[in-house]
């Protein structure tokens, strides 16, 4: 159950009280920003290696190869109608270039076409250069790929790759040290990323050794912070494609403007062959060693040299020689509580859905996704904080976000109203397709990880507050098939342990049922009951079976079997080995009939701070009922100004 202050407890138990929920549209993706990107230029540009860069003082410095000529350009305060196409020579030729800034100190390299690399420094946000610097042969060749990012204006670093290596370079104690080669091993790289976030997190593409399968890596190259300094993490799949595919992937671009966001090139060289920059984003909690990344998404654009990433504190910036488009880092947002006629959610133990009724009467939900309803749009995300009027003031209880599926026009004229349909986070699993078969191996990892895994695909975080010690120690294989739903390949896994999960915001939560659970709530008392179903029925099981991989185990119910005779459940999982996991997914089996055993509903002044699966006191002396304990097994909000209506009908279930 959501903590409520004392004051908000107090005023939801009283006849009295005066609703007032908070509803608000914010045009973000599970609790992040929705880039929408604008485009401010659009040039005659040749696609090519460039780089872009963006120092403290807000200007956009450039750079971009023609044939094998430099260029740079540096606009000192972009924006739409700013001058993107003039550019400066620098006579000088290249192979590869990269570009990186901190407060004022701004660093260019490039890789000569007599195989070397060089480098460039600018102490006044680029509006002059210092000489070009020999930092040594590299054997560079058109191959070759540079990458590079600063910590501070004094500490930087520089990668580029050699034949089937990555070797890095740092600047440190005022000088550059020496090349030093990565300890990791592929086959070939095709494109290099670094951004640094207390590591110097790298994103890597090329194939991998002995599969020679196209991949999209993570790594870390240690500061201290996620790994040692100076070692180099493993390399970890974002994603991968087949060898024979005609698949590949190059030129990633890296930046962390509000959370990890990168790029990278997929091409496909067969029939309607293409080259597409496809997007993604690490989540907001996430560490980048993680590795926990949303589904790459495809970028509406033809490009073999992919897209470069920067930001300032307000707008993310992105790049192609030709191209120029900005994002805001604040998504629009509209407060709709004033013109609610109806909101009524439906939360059940796999899904959560919000139906939203607004006055329309003088059309002013009809031109959405502009002006003050710029907000309003498919996938945007609506939160609605239940609250009431306290001696403290309005007070509100951040509660469920749901993100719009579809809207409809009720005409009665003179009425219209607006109807509002979202889903919650269910629905975002549910989205998720498995673009291709994902296999773990036994002991890859457990089942906490794999559903972290899952929600991050979709975009979701991931969290618990109490957990089973399967969900933990249990390491199954498991498969995913191509074009099972994330929502599928997340109940699999669940029905393996004794956790349930429900979402609160863009989270989800795991929490481990137990019997002994302790009350969060009291209803019938000073929270008035204003009407009750209270049922009481068989259970689906009481006798369970569980094979696993020479192991056989046996739990009963007894009470019950003495009561109907057995009533068999059996259970087939070759991932458990020893009895003690087989009779953990035993008494779970028996757990799960248990808590579904006891039914009903009680419908409550609505309650603020009820969440799924909290255990709550009933006293209802009419039904006999005295401080009984019941599980929320769902819940339905209903809030209807017009009727004076402001209820909680809640689901129940058994400990």
């Amino acid at each position: 159950m959501r903590t409520l202050s004392g004051t908000l407890t107090a005023a939801q138990k009283t006849a009295s009280a005066l609703p007032h929920p908070k509803v608000e549209i914010l045009d973000r993706v599970a609790g992040l920003t929705r880039l929408n990107w604008t485009r401010l230029y659009t040039g005659a540009e040749a696609d090519a290696f460039h780089a872009v860069a963006m120092p403290a003082d807000g200007s956009l410095i450039r750079l971009r190869i023609d044939s094998t000529n430099l260029y740079r350009q540096r606009v000192t305060t972009p924006g739409a109608g700013s001058d993107f196409a003039t550019w400066t020579s620098w006579a000088v030729t290249a192979y590869a270039v990269a570009l990186c800034a901190y407060g004022s100190a701004v660093f260019a390299f490039r890789v000569g076409l007599d195989g070397k690399l060089y480098r460039a420094d600018s102490a006044d946000s680029g509006a002059s250069w210092g000489a070009w610097v020999d930092m040594g042969a590299i054997t560079g060749t058109a191959a070759t790929r540079l990458a590079c990012c600063c910590k501070s204006a004094t500490l930087a670093i520089v990668l580029y790759s050699q034949s089937n290596a990555v070797y890095r370079r740092r600047l440190s104690g005022g000088s550059w040290e020496a090349a030093a080669a990565w300890s990791l091993s592929v086959a070939s790289i095709t494109g290099l990323a670094v951004r640094y976030q207390g590591d110097w997190n790298v994103v890597v593409t090329g194939t991998q050794v002995t599969t020679l399968k196209p991949y999209v890596w993570t790594c870390v190259y240690g500061d201290g912070y996620s790994a040692g300094v100076g070692t180099w993490s493993a390399l970890v799949e974002l994603t991968r494609a087949e060898a024979g595919s005609n698949v590949s992937f190059a030129f990633p671009c890296l930046d962390f403007p509000d959370v990890f966001r990168a790029f990278f090139v997929e091409a496909y060289s067969g029939s309607e062959a293409y080259t597409r920059p496809f997007g993604t984003h690490s989540l907001a909690t996430a560490d980048f060693i993680s590795n926990l990344w949303r589904e790459p998404v495809p970028f509406n654009l033809a490009s073999t040299y992919g897209l470069a990433l920067c930001h300032s504190s307000t707008y993310v910036w992105l790049t192609r020689p030709d191209a120029v488009w900005r994002a805001s880092l604040t998504p629009a947002s509209v407060e709709l509580t004033a013109d609610v006629l109806l909101l009524a959610t439906a939360l059940g133990e796999a899904s959560g859905e919000l139906s939203l009724s607004l006055r329309n009467d003088d059309g002013r939900y009809n031109t959405l996704g502009t002006g003050t309803y710029a907000a309003i749009k498919l996938g945007s995300e609506i939160l609605f904080s239940p609250g009431y009027r306290t001696t403290a003031g309005i007070e509100v209880s951040s509660g469920q976000a749901y993100w719009i599926t579809g809207w409809e026009y009720v005409s009665r004229p003179p009425s219209s109203v607006f109807c509002l349909r979202a889903s919650d986070g269910w629905a975002m699993l549910e989205r998720w397709k498995a673009r291709r078969q994902y296999t773990w191996a036994a002991a890859a990892k457990n089942i906490f990880q794999l559903l972290s895994w899952l929600h991050a695909r979709a975009g979701l975080e991931f969290s618990s507050f109490s957990t089973s010690s399967a969900i933990v120690n249990q390491y199954p294989a498991f498969t995913i098939n191509p074009g099972e739903s994330g929502r599928s390949s997340v109940l699999r896994l669940l029905s393996k342990v004794p956790d349930v999960l429900y979402f609160r915001g863009n989270y989800g939560y795991i929490v481990n049922p137990l019997a002994a659970d302790a009350s969060a709530y009291t209803y019938g008392t000073t929270h008035a009951i204003l009407e009750g179903r209270y049922i009481t029925r068989s259970k689906e099981s009481n006798r369970a079976q569980v094979f696993g991989a020479a192991v056989f185990t046996e739990d009963f119910d007894w009470t019950e079997i003495e009561l109907l005779s057995d009533i068999l459940s059996q259970v087939k999982d070759l991932n458990l080995t020893t009895t003690t996991r087989a009779h953990e997914r035993g008494a779970a089996e028996l757990r799960e009939a248990a808590i579904h055993a006891l039914d009903g509903i009680v419908l409550v002044p609505l309650n603020c701070g009820q969440e799924m699966y909290d255990v709550v006191d009933l006293t209802d002396a009419v039904a006999g009922l005295v401080a009984a304990k019941r599980r929320v097994l769902s819940l339905s909000h209903i809030y209807n100004p017009t009727k004076g209506q402001y209820v909680l009908k809640i689901g129940l279930g058994a400990l």
